[in-house]
């Protein structure tokens, strides 16, 4: 028979505060296409987007992290002290190691947490999310800080046609934490690696260092009709199984946040979603670009402090990309 003593955690968890940081630099599409044939109406009618987010020399991976982290423990009223563990998704800190939430933390102010990175693309957020309600509920740490963060314009070839206007910079945090009822719902996820070659990186970095950076800067590249389809037809029936894990129906959503790859990505889900009129739709792609792993929290973060929802409003979210990897859930907004 174990010796072991039952874990001590709490018996639900919750996002108790959410913030973001988007750089200063906004970028419309006419600077886009500077370095592509295409055209303003193009853009918006693929993608939806119209601007997007560029950081500047100064607004690191990790300084991003920690101005959104500040703003999502203010937000949850937790000082950094409490916070137990830092969990990092991001495709875009090129440092190997150590982890940048390990830097994070330390200029957060938290004290010994537990820290470290994952690599899930878009989807990367939701996989955090997981993970953190996953520690307050086991009880290895109460408080979890969870950051979506990227520098994609790093990661973006200019002069590629397909993806050139697709990505924009940023980062938004969650502070997950105990609640005594449930208000994070089951999660729904997994990968399909046989799509794998659909989101990638154009060279892996050993083949460029070996080319003695002769060749292009890796960029991503996708294959787009490949991945709407997948997105528009697969996801929507991952959104609805996590409602259905969750116990609810369209009809009892207040708010969808999508990962914001494409607006008529996001636009064909609610309709084979079929949500009614009542439920918000994130569309922050307009403004902010594709930001992978940190679209979610973003568009969570300017939902609620435009008063376009509400705290405790019931919002389905998921996320989706490279990998092919995805994650869905229903949570309560803070």
């Amino acid at each position: 028979m174990s010796k072991i003593k039952p874990a001590k955690g709490s018996p639900y968890a919750r996002i108790l505060g959410v913030g973001g940081y988007r750089p200063t630099r906004v970028v419309p599409n006419e600077v886009i296409l500077e370095t592509i044939d295409s055209s303003d109406e193009w853009i918006r009618s693929r993608s939806g987007i119209a601007t997007r987010h560029w950081a500047g020399p100064h607004e690191t991976v990790a300084q991003m992290s920690v101005e959104a982290s500040g703003k999502a423990l203010a937000d949850a009223g937790i000082s950094p002290e409490q916070i137990g563990a830092v969990i990092v998704s991001t495709v875009s800190h090129f440092k190997q190691t150590p982890a940048v939430a390990t830097e994070i933390a330390h200029r957060v102010g938290a004290v010994k947490p537990a820290a470290f990175d994952i690599s899930a693309g878009c989807a990367g957020f939701g996989y955090g999310l997981t993970l953190a309600k996953g520690m307050v509920v086991e009880g290895s740490a109460q408080y979890v800080l969870v950051i979506g963060v990227e520098r994609l314009s790093d990661l973006t070839d200019l002069e590629d046609r397909a993806t050139a206007f697709l990505f924009g910079d940023g980062a938004g945090a969650v502070v997950v934490g105990p609640s005594d009822e449930p208000a994070i719902g089951p999660t729904v996820w997994g990968s399909e690696g046989d799509k794998s070659d659909t989101i990638k990186q154009t060279v892996p970095w050993d083949e460029y260092l070996g080319k003695g950076g002769g060749e292009k800067f890796p960029a991503i590249t996708q294959e787009g009709q490949a991945v709407f389809r997948w997105a528009v037809f697969e996801m929507a029936k991952v959104a609805q199984q996590a409602l259905d894990a969750a116990g609810i129906t369209a009809e009892d959503l207040d708010v969808f946040i999508p990962h914001q790859a494409n607006m008529r990505i996001i636009d064909s889900m609610v309709k084979t979603l079929k949500l009614p009129e009542h439920v918000t739709v994130a569309r922050d792609v307009e403004t902010t670009g594709n930001t992978s792993a940190a679209s979610i929290p973003l568009a969570m973060e300017r939902l609620l402090a435009t008063g376009a929802a509400k705290s405790g409003d019931t919002a389905l979210v998921i996320g989706f990309g490279a990998g092919l990897v995805y994650a869905a859930t229903v949570v309560t907004l803070p």
